[in-house]
């Protein structure tokens, strides 16, 4: 069979966003099955089910956790245990122990420093637990690394550890207030008092606090396949994207003009800028020319009010980009390879005003 490939962004519709992918492809007559991040734990039945349906199989050449987030590790439980999984990508804070102990105050055993980054990780924790118990081989996904098809472009080793050093969830910041629990009712009231202005076509505006260091943890994967420049992201940053950026000169990916891209953090304003974006997939086109030329996929739920922002969808359109959002169903692309009844996703109109 010709080469092909598809890639179905799952709909994870609970009441926040997660992310859940499938994709499979032949290259030269090698095939291969990836699942890359799988949503919360119930989205796990969702994921074997559509690889059963669609895929033919439940044998997974790898799975890829993309960061430590809940919303992108747990439904990966059901994976592990019930799929036959040759290769588990995740990066383990506590492995690397003994190199950051130096960096964290009040301990004195690499032991114990990987007994508490293990319990602050611990969705990634139960994945190591499920692997080890079904000796499913544990690679470290670091710049430069191979999945099947797929490179990955970061994080470096280096900045992976200074994440974890950076991180509100650490040791040495145990007793400070968290972000998620200590400040999340004062993040929800400034949420709900957010506000719309009307924009001009290639206003753009993107706060300048950044995301959470988990998410800048992020593995960013690219691939070249039947012509298509596809980069997943996950939750990155601006930090892992400029890292993508930096690498790319040496590895062959020419930018700008990504094909195929996953937005990252369901289209968080915090992970892209315009000079990001500039870089990555294009400038601003100077009038909407109803013409597009590569297409943005956007796992966001229905239910999730907070996402996608519209400040992030302008951006994809400013740049000549499909929108794509799953919002409680499947959204799939492929070249090479049909679907009887699926059919094709209205594009949606550009928003004439954006979070201010």
């Amino acid at each position: 069979m010709a080469d092909y490939f598809e890639i179905d962004f799952l709909g994870v519709e609970t009441a926040k966003s997660g992310d859940a992918i499938t994709l499979r492809y032949s290259v030269n007559g090698a095939s291969a099955i990836h699942v890359v991040d799988g949503g919360y734990v119930e989205t796990g039945d969702q994921i074997i089910e559509h690889l059963k349906t669609y895929y033919g199989t439940t044998v997974v050449d790898h799975v890829v956790l993309t960061h430590p987030d809940r919303d992108h590790a747990n439904g990966l439980r059901a994976v592990l245990e019930r799929c036959t999984v040759r290769n588990l990508w995740m990066n383990r804070p506590w492995i690397y122990a003994d190199r950051l102990i130096e960096q964290f105050e009040g301990y004195s055993s690499v032991d114990a420093l990987r007994r508490k980054l293990r319990s602050t990780y611990d969705a990634t924790a139960t994945l190591e637990d499920i692997a080890m118990a079904r000796n499913i081989p544990i690679h470290a996904p670091l710049q430069g690394q191979a999945i099947g098809a797929f490179l990955v472009m970061a994080p470096t080793l280096t900045r992976y550890l200074e994440l974890i050093v950076d991180s509100e969830k650490t040791p040495e910041k145990v007793d400070e207030p968290i972000f998620d629990s200590a400040v999340n009712g004062l993040w929800g009231a400034v949420k709900k008092a957010t506000s719309y202005v009307k924009s001009l076509w290639g206003e753009e505006y993107f706060p300048p606090e950044p995301t959470s260091r988990e998410n800048e943890m992020s593995v960013v994967q690219a691939a070249y396949l039947n012509g298509n420049k596809i980069l997943l992201t996950g939750d990155a940053g601006r930090e892992a994207l400029q890292e993508v950026i930096d690498y790319a000169p040496y590895v062959g990916l020419t930018l700008p003009g990504i094909d195929k891209f996953q937005v990252p953090h369901h289209g968080g304003r915090h992970n892209v800028s315009t000079e990001i974006l500039d870089q990555l997939v294009g400038p601003r086109l100077k009038y909407q020319t109803g013409q597009s030329t590569w297409s943005a996929y956007c796992s966001s739920a229905k239910a999730d009010k907070d996402h996608p922002k519209k400040s992030v969808q302008r951006a994809m359109m400013h740049r000549g980009g499909n929108w794509f959002e799953t919002e409680g169903k499947c959204v799939r692309t492929g070249v090479g390879i049909e679907r009887a009844g699926w059919v094709a996703i209205q594009q949606p109109a550009y928003p004439e005003d954006q979070e201010e």
